[in-house]
């Protein structure tokens, strides 16, 4: 059963001003050690950081929570299998979330032009409670 659907888009030079004005920081305060690092080894890496962020809100449109309370940024992490399909590890807050609404399954689709970056995220299972 589809327990939730979330969708988001970011401007990809929008989220490299926000890099450029709030610094390393602000990176590290959103992404893990290995994702900082993948997109860190791309050519241009603000498409990459941009998608992630993105995956990141379309998580909590898909959860229905926004992302209040105690939920982190951190809490979710994006990588790839080895076939290069990503996927989203959850953690802390967000992940007890997904359990409670009853999540078994997160599937994950990314995209990025040098302009844009978007997520898809279905959240796959048997509702419990919202």
């Amino acid at each position: 059963m589809i327990l939730g659907v979330g969708l988001d888009l970011i401007e990809v030079g929008r989220f490299e001003r926000d890099v450029a004005r709030h610094g390393d920081g602000f990176l590290e305060e959103l992404f893990s050690p290995q994702e900082i690092a993948y997109c860190r080894g791309m050519r241009r890496p603000y498409p990459f950081y941009a998608a992630r962020f993105a995956a990141r809100e379309a998580l909590v449109k898909a959860l229905g929570t926004g992302r209040g309370g105690s939920m982190s940024w951190r809490d979710a992490e994006v990588h790839k299998e080895a076939s290069g399909k990503p996927f989203l590890l959850l953690h802390g807050e967000t992940q007890r979330v997904a359990d409670l609404m009853g999540v078994t399954r997160v599937h994950l689709s990314l995209t990025h032009t040098e302009e844009y970056a978007g997520a898809t995220v279905v959240l796959e299972g048997e509702e419990r409670q919202r």
